[in-house]
């Protein structure tokens, strides 16, 4: 593996919402006069003496995907950090490393290397037919980071990226790395485990609390994914009245009896948002539908704005900047003319909608996961909240999930609701957050936070979050990792919110 030090002492996240001083950053790369496997190999011992240097050093030591958190999640303070975008090595899979167990179609599993980005993972997949299960809107982020930090996808009968995960290749010290799946369903042969030079691990409880993680598990080096067909989306996004038909499809994700683009078809994916200060021209509705892939179809489209149809909020709301209260419905109402306009009928397979690798000026996102028979609930909070705490320089926003598998994952309720609050980047923006969480524990609704967007977590509340599963994470990370290697792989704010307990 090729390393290259920067010489940089501070590190600063994507979205330029903080800088973190740091001893050292290296960005590591693949071996190009080796083959796959063994570049692939060769970076693991590697990985394995960084990983002993920063132990031997007492500091901590931390991969660092492509920045997109706007916590502190992939930092550390007056440690190492290792860019991973270069080790992009991905890996088909022949019957031969496959357990005759597993009941997939083996041409759909890929092995990736830790810092494919979900983007070059789509593009890679196209040419085999090949498509994501889902991603999140933007798609900038690598593959084990937005795994690590329970990134939600798109669709709403999916799920989020973890629950297309099902091995995980991690080193967890200097001397020691594991290839980890579930025991209820194996997929590797011990051929493959050889060819990793590895140790297989099969344990379900492990497997779930090591899939939302934060890179304190260890460094995660590979994952190997189940994949879908190439398949097409079918797109709209149309104003429609905020009303109680449009509640009770947000509070059930029943559409027997609705009249969306494509009738009653249930669609793949779901999105409403809703404008604050223009509510009585209604909320923007998206929804996109399955379809077979074909090839002669009209390639989708930006509109004037540079907004294409999965683009979110955070592509375009950056523009916005704090101002005089007054005038900020007139703000965000201009800033919505321009980037959200209704459009029919576009199509695009999921890498082409979902396709944002870029931000444009500096925002606050904080996303929060609610139970369906709480979103009309919450909506009504916050348009109170507004009143009180605000004006609130942003848009609320809904997504729709199926309930994450991982122990930690924030997608915690049998169908979550992600609501979405992207503003601009503010104290007041802080202060409105602040008011919402509060409101929502007053009202005893139950939520969780996006690990990797703005919130304020502390153990007591984790617990209320999560109640059995905390400790059951905690568990599991005590049974990977020895408790002399719990130091390398924690940060400050692993601490700040009381998981790096050794038991």
């Amino acid at each position: 593996m090729k390393i290259i030090s920067t010489g940089q002492t501070q590190w600063q996240n994507k979205h330029q919402i903080f800088t973190e001083d740091i001893k050292a950053m290296y960005i590591a790369g693949n071996d190009a006069d080796m083959d796959a496997l063994d570049s692939y190999n060769d970076a693991t011992t590697a990985l394995q003496k960084m990983i002993g240097d920063a132990k031997q050093s007492g500091m901590p030591f931390r991969s660092l995907g492509a920045g997109w958190s706007w916590t502190k999640i992939a930092t550390a303070n007056n440690g190492t950090m290792l860019d991973t975008k270069q080790l992009n090595t991905t890996l088909s899979l022949t019957a031969a490393s496959v357990n005759k167990a597993y009941n997939g179609d083996i041409k759909k599993l890929i092995f990736a290397q830790c810092g494919n980005g979900v983007w070059e993972l789509s593009k890679e997949l196209r040419p085999k037919a090949l498509s994501l299960k889902t991603s999140g809107a933007s798609n900038g982020q690598t593959i084990v980071g937005a795994m690590s930090t329970s990134a939600h996808g798109s669709s709403i009968d999916v799920g989020a990226i973890p629950d297309y995960v099902i091995g995980m290749h991690i080193i967890t010290s200097p001397d020691k790395h594991i290839w980890l799946e579930r025991k209820s369903a194996p997929v590797v042969t011990t051929s493959f485990i050889k060819k990793l030079n590895t140790t297989l691990v099969q344990d379900d409880a492990l497997f779930n609390a090591a899939l939302v993680s934060f890179g304190s598990f260890g460094f995660i080096h590979g994952v190997l994914l189940e994949t879908d067909d190439l398949f097409l989306m079918e797109t709209y996004m149309r104003r429609m009245p905020y009303d109680d038909t449009l509640k009770a499809l947000m509070a059930t994700l029943d559409f027997s009896n609705a009249t969306l683009p494509c009738g009653n078809e249930r669609p793949f994916h779901f999105s409403v948002t809703i404008n604050p200060y223009d509510l009585d021209k209604g909320a923007y509705v998206s929804t996109f539908y399955k379809r077979p892939y074909r090839d002669d179809y009209i390639r989708p489209v930006a509109n004037a704005a540079g907004v294409g149809p999965g683009d979110d909020a955070p592509c375009f709301i950056g523009n916005l900047t704090a101002a005089i209260p007054a005038l900020v419905p007139v703000l965000v109402n201009k800033l919505l003319a321009d980037a959200f306009q209704p459009y029919e009928k576009q199509f695009g397979t999921l890498g082409e909608i979902f396709n944002n690798t870029t931000l444009h000026g500096k925002l606050l996102s904080a996303a929060i996961g609610i139970p369906l028979n709480q979103v009309s609930r919450v909506t009504e909070l916050l348009f109170e909240i507004n009143k009180s705490d605000g004006p609130f320089v942003g848009l609320f926003a809904y997504r729709f999930i199926k309930k994450c598998k991982a122990t930690l994952g924030f997608q915690r309720f049998d169908a979550t609701c992600i609501l979405e609050l992207d503003a601009a980047y503010s104290d007041a923006t802080k202060s409105f957050y602040t008011a919402v969480w509060n409101r929502l524990d007053q009202e005893q609704i139950p939520f969780t936070f996006h690990w990797g967007k703005m919130n304020e977590l502390n153990f007591d509340r984790i617990s209320r979050m999560y109640g059995k599963d905390a400790d059951a994470w905690i568990a599991a990370r005590n049974k990977l990792l020895a408790p002399d290697n719990f130091k390398v792989f924690t940060n400050p704010l692993l601490t700040e919110w009381g998981l790096d307990k050794v038991i």
